[in-house]
Protein backbone atom coordinates (compact mmCIF):
# COMPACT_ATOMS: atom_id res chain seq x y z
CA UNK A 1 0.00 0.00 0.00
CA UNK A 2 1.39 3.40 -0.96
CA UNK A 3 1.80 6.16 1.68
CA UNK A 4 -0.95 8.13 -0.05
CA UNK A 5 -3.31 5.14 -0.04
CA UNK A 6 -2.50 4.40 3.60
CA UNK A 7 -3.10 7.99 4.69
CA UNK A 8 -6.38 8.14 2.79
CA UNK A 9 -7.57 4.85 4.28
CA UNK A 10 -6.60 5.89 7.80
CA UNK A 11 -8.32 9.26 7.53
CA UNK A 12 -11.46 7.75 6.01
CA UNK A 13 -11.65 5.15 8.77
CA UNK A 14 -11.15 7.64 11.58
CA UNK A 15 -13.68 10.02 10.06
CA UNK A 16 -16.31 7.29 9.76
CA UNK A 17 -15.57 5.84 13.21
CA UNK A 18 -15.89 9.28 14.80
CA UNK A 19 -19.19 9.93 13.06
CA UNK A 20 -20.62 6.70 14.42
CA UNK A 21 -19.25 7.23 17.92
CA UNK A 22 -17.78 3.75 18.03
CA UNK A 23 -15.11 4.05 20.69
CA UNK A 24 -12.98 0.98 20.91
CA UNK A 25 -14.05 -0.72 17.68
CA UNK A 26 -10.85 -0.96 15.67
CA UNK A 27 -11.84 -2.56 12.37
CA UNK A 28 -13.21 -0.82 9.27
CA UNK A 29 -15.25 -4.00 8.75
CA UNK A 30 -17.31 -3.54 11.89
CA UNK A 31 -17.48 0.21 11.41
CA UNK A 32 -18.89 -0.12 7.91
CA UNK A 33 -21.60 -2.46 9.07
CA UNK A 34 -22.78 0.04 11.65
CA UNK A 35 -23.96 2.72 9.25
CA UNK A 36 -25.75 0.62 6.69
CA UNK A 37 -29.29 1.80 6.09
CA UNK A 38 -32.04 0.30 4.02
CA UNK A 39 -32.26 2.19 0.73
CA UNK A 40 -35.01 1.87 -1.81
CA UNK A 41 -33.69 -0.57 -4.38
CA UNK A 42 -33.84 -0.37 -8.11
CA UNK A 43 -35.39 -3.50 -9.59
CA UNK A 44 -32.77 -6.12 -10.51
CA UNK A 45 -33.67 -9.66 -11.51
CA UNK A 46 -30.27 -10.63 -12.89
CA UNK A 47 -26.71 -10.33 -11.51
CA UNK A 48 -24.16 -7.65 -12.40
CA UNK A 49 -20.87 -6.55 -10.88
CA UNK A 50 -18.65 -3.50 -11.35
CA UNK A 51 -14.97 -3.92 -10.48
CA UNK A 52 -12.77 -0.83 -10.06
CA UNK A 53 -9.01 -1.41 -10.41
CA UNK A 54 -7.44 1.72 -8.97
CA UNK A 55 -3.78 2.50 -9.74
CA UNK A 56 -2.50 4.58 -6.84
CA UNK A 57 0.18 7.18 -7.46
CA UNK A 58 -0.84 8.45 -10.89
CA UNK A 59 -0.26 6.09 -13.81
CA UNK A 60 2.05 7.20 -16.62
CA UNK A 61 -0.36 7.40 -19.56
CA UNK A 62 2.25 7.78 -22.30
CA UNK A 63 3.99 4.47 -21.56
CA UNK A 64 0.70 2.66 -20.89
CA UNK A 65 -0.90 3.40 -24.26
CA UNK A 66 1.96 4.85 -26.34
CA UNK A 67 1.32 6.27 -29.82
CA UNK A 68 2.43 3.92 -32.59
CA UNK A 69 1.87 5.64 -35.94
CA UNK A 70 5.16 7.08 -37.22
CA UNK A 71 4.40 10.77 -36.83
CA UNK A 72 2.87 10.48 -33.38
CA UNK A 73 5.60 8.16 -32.16
CA UNK A 74 8.27 10.63 -33.31
CA UNK A 75 6.64 13.43 -31.30
CA UNK A 76 6.29 11.12 -28.29
CA UNK A 77 9.93 10.03 -28.45
CA UNK A 78 11.15 13.63 -28.78
CA UNK A 79 9.21 14.68 -25.69
CA UNK A 80 10.10 11.64 -23.60
CA UNK A 81 13.80 11.57 -24.40
CA UNK A 82 15.29 8.69 -22.38
CA UNK A 83 12.04 7.21 -21.01
CA UNK A 84 10.19 6.49 -24.27
CA UNK A 85 9.45 2.89 -25.14
CA UNK A 86 11.23 1.54 -28.22
CA UNK A 87 8.90 1.46 -31.22
CA UNK A 88 10.13 -1.96 -32.36
CA UNK A 89 9.19 -3.35 -28.93
CA UNK A 90 5.62 -2.13 -29.50
CA UNK A 91 5.03 -4.00 -32.76
CA UNK A 92 3.56 -7.05 -31.00
CA UNK A 93 1.06 -4.95 -29.04
CA UNK A 94 0.03 -2.47 -31.74
CA UNK A 95 -3.77 -2.11 -31.78
CA UNK A 96 -5.92 -2.32 -34.89
CA UNK A 97 -9.27 -0.93 -33.78
CA UNK A 98 -12.46 -1.17 -35.78
CA UNK A 99 -13.01 2.59 -35.53
CA UNK A 100 -10.91 5.16 -37.32
CA UNK A 101 -8.82 7.60 -35.30
CA UNK A 102 -7.88 9.87 -38.18
CA UNK A 103 -4.65 8.05 -38.88
CA UNK A 104 -3.62 7.85 -35.25
CA UNK A 105 -2.53 4.48 -33.89
CA UNK A 106 -1.76 3.20 -30.41
CA UNK A 107 -0.08 0.20 -28.82
CA UNK A 108 -0.40 -1.37 -25.41
CA UNK A 109 2.58 -1.32 -23.08
CA UNK A 110 4.47 -4.60 -23.67
CA UNK A 111 3.56 -5.70 -20.12
CA UNK A 112 -0.11 -5.54 -21.10
CA UNK A 113 0.39 -8.10 -23.88
CA UNK A 114 -1.90 -10.61 -22.08
CA UNK A 115 -4.78 -8.21 -22.82
CA UNK A 116 -4.23 -8.29 -26.60
CA UNK A 117 -6.51 -11.32 -27.17
CA UNK A 118 -9.25 -9.55 -25.22
CA UNK A 119 -9.00 -6.46 -27.40
CA UNK A 120 -9.06 -8.60 -30.54
CA UNK A 121 -12.14 -10.46 -29.24
CA UNK A 122 -13.97 -7.20 -28.50
CA UNK A 123 -13.80 -7.58 -24.71
CA UNK A 124 -11.41 -4.70 -23.97
CA UNK A 125 -11.60 -1.00 -24.82
CA UNK A 126 -9.14 1.82 -24.06
CA UNK A 127 -10.59 5.24 -23.21
CA UNK A 128 -8.41 8.21 -24.21
CA UNK A 129 -7.59 11.35 -22.24
CA UNK A 130 -9.91 10.70 -19.30
CA UNK A 131 -9.64 12.74 -16.13
CA UNK A 132 -11.27 14.72 -13.37
CA UNK A 133 -13.42 17.67 -14.47
CA UNK A 134 -16.31 19.61 -13.02
CA UNK A 135 -17.64 20.60 -16.45
CA UNK A 136 -16.42 20.61 -20.05
CA UNK A 137 -13.29 22.78 -20.09
CA UNK A 138 -11.16 24.27 -22.85
CA UNK A 139 -7.54 25.30 -22.50
CA UNK A 140 -8.51 28.98 -22.72
CA UNK A 141 -11.03 28.52 -19.90
CA UNK A 142 -8.43 26.68 -17.83
CA UNK A 143 -5.84 29.40 -18.33
CA UNK A 144 -8.27 32.20 -17.50
CA UNK A 145 -9.75 30.26 -14.60
CA UNK A 146 -13.19 31.09 -15.97
CA UNK A 147 -14.78 27.72 -15.19
CA UNK A 148 -14.90 25.65 -12.04
CA UNK A 149 -11.98 23.22 -11.87
CA UNK A 150 -11.31 20.24 -9.61
CA UNK A 151 -9.66 21.64 -6.45
CA UNK A 152 -5.97 21.02 -5.89
CA UNK A 153 -5.11 19.62 -9.28
CA UNK A 154 -1.98 17.44 -9.32
CA UNK A 155 -2.34 16.60 -5.60
CA UNK A 156 -2.40 12.85 -4.97
CA UNK A 157 -4.88 12.72 -2.11
CA UNK A 158 -7.28 15.25 -3.58
CA UNK A 159 -7.29 13.81 -7.08
CA UNK A 160 -7.63 10.24 -5.81
CA UNK A 161 -10.69 11.46 -3.93
CA UNK A 162 -12.04 13.53 -6.83
CA UNK A 163 -11.76 10.57 -9.20
CA UNK A 164 -13.53 8.30 -6.71
CA UNK A 165 -16.03 10.75 -5.21
CA UNK A 166 -16.35 13.89 -7.40
CA UNK A 167 -15.03 15.82 -4.39
CA UNK A 168 -11.54 16.43 -2.96
CA UNK A 169 -10.09 14.85 0.16
CA UNK A 170 -12.67 14.87 2.94
CA UNK A 171 -15.47 13.54 0.73
CA UNK A 172 -17.91 11.37 2.68
CA UNK A 173 -19.22 9.30 -0.22
CA UNK A 174 -17.98 8.02 -3.56
CA UNK A 175 -19.79 7.20 -6.76
CA UNK A 176 -19.35 3.45 -6.34
CA UNK A 177 -21.00 3.67 -2.93
CA UNK A 178 -23.74 5.92 -4.27
CA UNK A 179 -24.45 3.29 -6.93
CA UNK A 180 -24.64 0.85 -4.02
CA UNK A 181 -27.24 3.08 -2.36
CA UNK A 182 -29.55 2.48 -5.31
CA UNK A 183 -29.30 -1.31 -5.16
CA UNK A 184 -28.47 -2.44 -1.63
CA UNK A 185 -32.12 -2.80 -0.59
CA UNK A 186 -32.60 -5.40 -3.34
CA UNK A 187 -29.71 -7.59 -2.21
CA UNK A 188 -30.29 -10.44 0.20
CA UNK A 189 -27.66 -8.99 2.53
CA UNK A 190 -27.35 -5.21 2.10
CA UNK A 191 -23.87 -5.17 3.61
CA UNK A 192 -22.52 -7.27 0.72
CA UNK A 193 -23.31 -4.67 -1.96
CA UNK A 194 -20.01 -2.72 -1.80
CA UNK A 195 -16.96 -4.92 -1.23
CA UNK A 196 -13.38 -3.73 -0.87
CA UNK A 197 -10.55 -6.24 -1.29
CA UNK A 198 -7.76 -3.71 -0.67
CA UNK A 199 -8.52 -1.86 2.57
CA UNK A 200 -10.63 1.27 2.50
CA UNK A 201 -11.55 3.75 -0.26
CA UNK A 202 -14.03 6.60 -0.41
CA UNK A 203 -15.15 5.23 -3.77
CA UNK A 204 -17.20 2.48 -2.07
CA UNK A 205 -18.79 4.60 0.66
CA UNK A 206 -22.35 5.61 -0.11
CA UNK A 207 -24.72 7.90 1.72
CA UNK A 208 -26.18 4.81 3.36
CA UNK A 209 -24.21 1.92 1.86
CA UNK A 210 -20.74 1.44 3.26
CA UNK A 211 -18.03 -0.95 2.24
CA UNK A 212 -17.54 -4.48 3.50
CA UNK A 213 -13.84 -5.29 3.75
CA UNK A 214 -12.38 -8.63 2.72
CA UNK A 215 -8.78 -9.77 2.66
CA UNK A 216 -7.18 -11.86 -0.05
CA UNK A 217 -7.90 -14.94 2.09
CA UNK A 218 -11.54 -14.16 2.83
CA UNK A 219 -13.71 -11.97 5.08
CA UNK A 220 -11.98 -10.06 7.86
CA UNK A 221 -13.10 -11.49 11.21
CA UNK A 222 -14.10 -9.37 14.17
CA UNK A 223 -11.43 -9.73 16.90
CA UNK A 224 -9.65 -12.08 14.46
CA UNK A 225 -12.01 -14.80 15.75
CA UNK A 226 -9.49 -15.27 18.53
CA UNK A 227 -10.26 -17.69 21.36
CA UNK A 228 -8.08 -15.61 23.67
CA UNK A 229 -7.62 -11.91 24.38
CA UNK A 230 -4.55 -10.90 26.38
CA UNK A 231 -3.88 -14.63 26.77
CA UNK A 232 -7.21 -15.31 28.46
CA UNK A 233 -10.23 -17.23 27.15
CA UNK A 234 -12.32 -15.63 29.91
CA UNK A 235 -11.48 -12.14 28.68
CA UNK A 236 -12.36 -13.18 25.12
CA UNK A 237 -15.75 -14.66 26.02
CA UNK A 238 -16.58 -11.76 28.35
CA UNK A 239 -15.70 -9.23 25.65
CA UNK A 240 -17.90 -11.02 23.13
CA UNK A 241 -20.78 -11.06 25.61
CA UNK A 242 -20.37 -7.36 26.29
CA UNK A 243 -20.21 -6.62 22.56
CA UNK A 244 -23.37 -8.53 21.64
CA UNK A 245 -25.37 -8.65 24.88
CA UNK A 246 -28.36 -6.61 26.06
CA UNK A 247 -27.57 -2.87 25.88
CA UNK A 248 -27.34 -0.62 28.90
CA UNK A 249 -27.65 2.58 26.85
CA UNK A 250 -28.09 3.80 23.29
CA UNK A 251 -24.38 3.66 22.44
CA UNK A 252 -24.06 0.16 23.84
CA UNK A 253 -27.12 -0.92 21.88
CA UNK A 254 -25.69 0.37 18.63
CA UNK A 255 -22.36 -1.26 19.41
CA UNK A 256 -24.05 -4.60 20.11
CA UNK A 257 -26.05 -4.40 16.89
CA UNK A 258 -22.93 -3.69 14.85
CA UNK A 259 -20.96 -6.47 16.51
CA UNK A 260 -23.69 -9.05 16.02
CA UNK A 261 -24.04 -8.11 12.36
CA UNK A 262 -20.28 -8.34 11.93
CA UNK A 263 -20.15 -11.82 13.44
CA UNK A 264 -23.21 -13.02 11.53
CA UNK A 265 -22.00 -11.70 8.17
CA UNK A 266 -18.55 -13.19 8.71
CA UNK A 267 -20.13 -16.60 9.28
CA UNK A 268 -22.41 -16.20 6.26
CA UNK A 269 -19.60 -15.24 3.87
CA UNK A 270 -17.15 -17.81 5.22
CA UNK A 271 -19.71 -20.58 4.85
CA UNK A 272 -20.53 -19.56 1.27
CA UNK A 273 -16.87 -19.30 0.24
CA UNK A 274 -16.15 -22.74 1.69
CA UNK A 275 -18.38 -24.16 -1.04
CA UNK A 276 -16.51 -22.45 -3.90
CA UNK A 277 -14.23 -25.08 -5.50
CA UNK A 278 -10.57 -24.03 -5.47
CA UNK A 279 -10.07 -25.44 -8.97
CA UNK A 280 -12.24 -22.63 -10.35
CA UNK A 281 -9.61 -20.04 -9.41
CA UNK A 282 -6.32 -21.59 -10.53
CA UNK A 283 -5.71 -19.17 -13.43
CA UNK A 284 -4.30 -16.37 -11.28
CA UNK A 285 -0.51 -15.85 -11.23
CA UNK A 286 1.32 -16.21 -7.92
CA UNK A 287 3.38 -13.43 -6.35
CA UNK A 288 0.97 -10.79 -7.67
CA UNK A 289 -0.99 -8.93 -5.00
CA UNK A 290 -3.44 -7.42 -7.48
CA UNK A 291 -4.14 -10.91 -8.81
CA UNK A 292 -4.73 -12.08 -5.24
CA UNK A 293 -7.30 -9.30 -4.74
CA UNK A 294 -9.06 -10.07 -8.02
CA UNK A 295 -9.08 -13.75 -7.16
CA UNK A 296 -10.95 -12.86 -3.96
CA UNK A 297 -13.41 -10.80 -6.00
CA UNK A 298 -13.94 -13.75 -8.34
CA UNK A 299 -14.60 -16.01 -5.36
CA UNK A 300 -17.16 -13.56 -3.98
CA UNK A 301 -18.87 -13.33 -7.37
CA UNK A 302 -19.00 -17.12 -7.61
CA UNK A 303 -21.12 -17.31 -4.42
CA UNK A 304 -23.28 -14.26 -5.12
CA UNK A 305 -26.42 -16.35 -5.55
CA UNK A 306 -25.85 -18.08 -2.20
CA UNK A 307 -25.52 -14.64 -0.62
CA UNK A 308 -28.63 -13.32 -2.37
CA UNK A 309 -26.70 -10.58 -4.20
CA UNK A 310 -28.07 -9.13 -7.43
CA UNK A 311 -25.79 -6.10 -7.73
CA UNK A 312 -22.27 -5.76 -6.31
CA UNK A 313 -19.59 -3.07 -6.61
CA UNK A 314 -15.98 -4.12 -5.93
CA UNK A 315 -12.72 -2.23 -5.41
CA UNK A 316 -9.14 -3.49 -5.78
CA UNK A 317 -5.95 -1.50 -6.10
CA UNK A 318 -2.30 -1.52 -7.07
CA UNK A 319 0.20 0.98 -5.67
CA UNK A 320 3.61 2.19 -6.80
CA UNK A 321 2.72 4.43 -9.74
CA UNK A 322 4.25 7.67 -8.42
CA UNK A 323 7.33 7.24 -10.60
CA UNK A 324 9.25 10.51 -10.52
CA UNK A 325 12.29 8.35 -11.22
CA UNK A 326 13.15 4.80 -12.29
CA UNK A 327 10.13 4.77 -14.59
CA UNK A 328 11.88 2.72 -17.26
CA UNK A 329 12.61 -0.13 -14.86
CA UNK A 330 9.60 -0.01 -12.53
CA UNK A 331 6.67 0.86 -14.80
CA UNK A 332 7.05 -2.28 -16.98
CA UNK A 333 6.89 -4.41 -13.82
CA UNK A 334 3.65 -2.72 -12.78
CA UNK A 335 2.21 -3.15 -16.28
CA UNK A 336 3.13 -6.83 -16.27
CA UNK A 337 1.39 -7.38 -12.94
CA UNK A 338 -1.67 -5.42 -14.11
CA UNK A 339 -1.94 -7.24 -17.43
CA UNK A 340 -1.51 -10.67 -15.89
CA UNK A 341 -4.04 -10.01 -13.11
CA UNK A 342 -6.71 -8.53 -15.40
CA UNK A 343 -6.41 -11.32 -17.99
CA UNK A 344 -6.67 -14.02 -15.29
CA UNK A 345 -9.71 -12.31 -13.81
CA UNK A 346 -11.50 -12.07 -17.16
CA UNK A 347 -10.72 -15.71 -18.00
CA UNK A 348 -12.06 -16.74 -14.60
CA UNK A 349 -15.33 -14.89 -15.19
CA UNK A 350 -15.61 -16.80 -18.48
CA UNK A 351 -15.05 -20.09 -16.64
CA UNK A 352 -17.70 -19.10 -14.10
CA UNK A 353 -20.15 -18.21 -16.89
CA UNK A 354 -20.50 -14.57 -15.80
CA UNK A 355 -18.15 -12.68 -18.13
CA UNK A 356 -21.01 -10.65 -19.63
CA UNK A 357 -22.25 -9.76 -16.14
CA UNK A 358 -18.94 -8.36 -14.83
CA UNK A 359 -17.40 -5.11 -16.08
CA UNK A 360 -13.92 -4.16 -14.88
CA UNK A 361 -12.39 -0.71 -15.32
CA UNK A 362 -9.23 1.13 -14.31
CA UNK A 363 -8.86 4.40 -12.40
CA UNK A 364 -5.95 6.45 -11.07
CA UNK A 365 -5.16 9.75 -9.33
CA UNK A 366 -4.19 11.35 -12.64
CA UNK A 367 -1.93 10.83 -15.62
CA UNK A 368 1.63 12.13 -15.71
CA UNK A 369 3.62 14.58 -17.78
CA UNK A 370 4.59 13.65 -21.31
CA UNK A 371 7.96 15.31 -20.81
CA UNK A 372 10.47 13.39 -18.76
CA UNK A 373 12.26 14.70 -15.70
CA UNK A 374 15.40 12.69 -16.44
CA UNK A 375 14.31 9.10 -15.65
CA UNK A 376 10.70 9.66 -14.56
CA UNK A 377 7.62 11.82 -15.07
CA UNK A 378 5.78 14.30 -12.89
CA UNK A 379 2.15 14.67 -11.80
CA UNK A 380 -0.26 15.28 -14.65
CA UNK A 381 -4.01 15.29 -15.32
CA UNK A 382 -5.69 13.36 -18.15
CA UNK A 383 -4.78 9.72 -18.65
CA UNK A 384 -5.61 6.54 -20.58
CA UNK A 385 -7.86 3.88 -19.03
CA UNK A 386 -9.30 0.48 -19.86
CA UNK A 387 -12.71 -1.16 -19.64
CA UNK A 388 -12.91 -4.97 -19.77
CA UNK A 389 -15.73 -7.51 -19.80
CA UNK A 390 -18.10 -9.58 -21.87
CA UNK A 391 -20.54 -6.69 -22.20
CA UNK A 392 -17.85 -4.25 -23.40
CA UNK A 393 -18.04 -3.06 -27.01
CA UNK A 394 -14.35 -3.58 -27.48
CA UNK A 395 -11.87 -3.72 -30.34
CA UNK A 396 -12.51 0.00 -30.40
CA UNK A 397 -10.75 2.99 -28.84
CA UNK A 398 -13.02 5.58 -27.23
CA UNK A 399 -12.43 9.28 -26.69
CA UNK A 400 -10.43 11.92 -28.52
CA UNK A 401 -6.74 11.29 -29.35
CA UNK A 402 -4.77 14.12 -27.71
CA UNK A 403 -2.28 16.17 -29.66
CA UNK A 404 1.28 15.18 -28.76
CA UNK A 405 3.84 17.79 -27.85
CA UNK A 406 4.35 21.04 -25.98
CA UNK A 407 1.93 23.96 -26.21
CA UNK A 408 -0.84 22.03 -27.97
CA UNK A 409 -4.54 22.61 -27.28
CA UNK A 410 -4.44 19.56 -24.99
CA UNK A 411 -1.30 20.53 -23.08
CA UNK A 412 -1.52 22.65 -19.92
CA UNK A 413 2.21 22.36 -19.26
CA UNK A 414 4.93 19.71 -19.69
CA UNK A 415 2.56 17.47 -21.60
CA UNK A 416 -0.08 17.40 -18.86
CA UNK A 417 -3.26 16.51 -20.72
CA UNK A 418 -6.36 18.64 -20.29
CA UNK A 419 -9.01 15.87 -20.15
CA UNK A 420 -11.48 15.74 -23.02
CA UNK A 421 -13.52 12.99 -21.34
CA UNK A 422 -14.55 13.34 -17.70
CA UNK A 423 -14.58 10.74 -14.97
CA UNK A 424 -18.28 11.59 -14.56
CA UNK A 425 -19.06 10.53 -18.14
CA UNK A 426 -17.01 7.36 -17.65
CA UNK A 427 -18.87 6.62 -14.42
CA UNK A 428 -22.29 7.44 -15.90
CA UNK A 429 -21.70 4.97 -18.73
CA UNK A 430 -20.79 2.24 -16.24
CA UNK A 431 -23.69 3.13 -13.93
CA UNK A 432 -26.19 3.01 -16.79
CA UNK A 433 -25.02 -0.46 -17.80
CA UNK A 434 -25.31 -1.49 -14.16
CA UNK A 435 -28.95 -0.46 -14.16
CA UNK A 436 -28.96 2.95 -12.47
CA UNK A 437 -32.03 4.79 -13.83
CA UNK A 438 -31.31 7.97 -15.79
CA UNK A 439 -33.20 9.94 -13.17
CA UNK A 440 -30.76 8.81 -10.48
CA UNK A 441 -27.55 9.59 -12.38
CA UNK A 442 -27.33 13.17 -11.10
CA UNK A 443 -27.69 11.83 -7.55
CA UNK A 444 -24.90 9.32 -8.08
CA UNK A 445 -22.82 11.85 -10.05
CA UNK A 446 -23.67 15.44 -9.03
CA UNK A 447 -21.62 17.02 -11.84
CA UNK A 448 -23.59 15.31 -14.63
CA UNK A 449 -25.94 18.30 -14.77
CA UNK A 450 -23.02 20.27 -16.24
CA UNK A 451 -22.95 18.02 -19.31
CA UNK A 452 -25.33 17.71 -22.22
CA UNK A 453 -27.35 14.50 -21.63
CA UNK A 454 -26.38 13.33 -25.12
CA UNK A 455 -22.78 13.02 -23.85
CA UNK A 456 -23.58 11.09 -20.68
CA UNK A 457 -23.08 7.67 -22.24
CA UNK A 458 -19.75 7.05 -23.96
CA UNK A 459 -21.04 3.84 -25.55
CA UNK A 460 -18.34 1.37 -24.52
CA UNK A 461 -20.88 -0.94 -22.78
Amino acid sequence: MSPFEHDQSRRAFLRRAGALGLAGVATPFATSLGAIGEAAAATASDYKALVCVFLYGGNDYANTLPPYDAASYAAYAAARQNIALNRDALAATALNPLNSLGGRQYALAPGLAPLMPLFAAGKLAPVLNLGTLVQPTTKAQYQSNSVKLPPKLFSHNDQQSFFQASNPEGATSGWGGRIGDVFQGGNGTASLTCINASGNAVYLTGRSALQYSVGTGGPIPLLSNSAMVYGSTTVASTLRSLMTGPPSNMLAGEHARISKRALDTYSQVSSALAGAPAASFNLFPSGNNLADQLKMVARMISVSSELGAKRQVFFVSQGGYDLHDNLVTQHPVLMGALGGAMKAFYDTTVALGVSDKVTTFTGSDFGRTLQSNDDGSDHGWGSMHFVMGGAVKGQRIYGTPPAIGSGTADDVGQGRLLPTTSVDQYAATLASWFGVPNGDLTTVLPNMGNYNPSSWNLGFV
